[in-house]
């Protein structure tokens, strides 16, 4: 099993350059950022933790330039959005993005994806609920085709563009693993038509091991091999990781506060030494 670790990284949190270089000696494998572009004070959606909503919500980075810090001073961490809110941007664009930090990081971005929760922040953006989803499909699509085409063209509903040139292309081939998000009625079709993994929080996830049978029957059935399975959030203990990896986990992510050093250090410092003796 793979071991993560995953935390907003806020502007009061410790920097992710220290973060990062942290979780590399520490010998963790990768780590993951959330993202909200801002929230809006009307806080009209009630968020699915199911408490009021914490600080760090509308005090995050832009993931995309806290994952190119974080690989400026590290060498084998893998980096990745948990979960980037693609319906929140213009497909070129974060396709630029994706490529770009991919590019810079040598092949070391995980790309994770969802269709977001906040009603109001996404139609901040221009993109409806009830649509979110096919609008997701679309731009995922897209992306693929300027990741792995020198001419990219997609025309749909939702992404309409004739030919363009965009470059760099991903270093990873054909593109960064897309983990998808959640645990809906349709998730798992999501990750078998345009996915490469699946991502759900443990925690809000009581079928886990259920669904993980059947996004397995549904791989074979597509002619897929086994999909690898990450989540976030479980207990730090050799008997905990050995029932996740049995279902069929292959990446658990710690979750960290974004807190400062003082706090958050001696936290990862724990959760390594928790991993390294199940490793062995």
């Amino acid at each position: 099993m793979k071991f993560g670790l995953t935390m907003f990284p806020t502007d009061y949190a410790i920097p992710v350059t220290e973060l990062g270089k942290a979780a590399e000696d520490l010998g963790f494998e990768s780590l993951f950022f959330p993202e909200h572009t801002h929230i809006p004070t009307s806080r009209r959606t009630p968020w699915p933790g199911g408490a009021p909503l914490p600080k760090e919500y509308s005090h995050t980075l832009d993931p995309f330039v806290a994952m190119a810090a974080v690989a400026a001073v590290t060498t084998t961490l893998k980096v990745g959005t948990g979960i980037c809110l693609v319906i929140e941007r213009d497909p070129i664009t974060l396709a630029k993005e994706v490529a770009s930090v991919d590019h810079l990081s040598n092949g070391r971005l995980l790309f994770g994806i969802g269709g977001g929760w906040n009603i109001e922040e996404m139609e901040n953006h221009g993109t409806q609920a009830t649509t979110r989803w096919r609008r997701l499909r679309e731009d995922i699509l897209a992306m693929k085709q300027i990741w792995t085409q020198d001419e990219a063209e997609y025309h749909g509903q939702f992404v309409n563009f004739d030919p363009i040139w965009s470059w760099p292309k991903p270093v990873t081939k054909p593109h960064p693993p897309i983990l998808i998000g959640g645990n809906g009625p349709r998730t798992l079709d999501r990750v078998i038509e345009y996915g490469d993994e699946w991502m759900p929080i443990g925690t809000r996830t009581p079928d886990l091991p259920q669904r993980i049978t059947e996004l397995q029957v549904m791989a074979r059935a597509a002619g897929r091999a086994a999909i690898p399975v990450s989540i976030f959030g479980a207990q730090a203990s050799p008997e905990s990781f050995a029932e996740l990896e049995a279902m069929g986990v292959t990446r658990l992510c710690f979750g960290l506060p974004p807190a400062p050093a003082e706090e958050t250090l001696p936290r990862m410092k724990r959760y390594a030494e928790a991993a390294m003796s199940y490793m062995k």
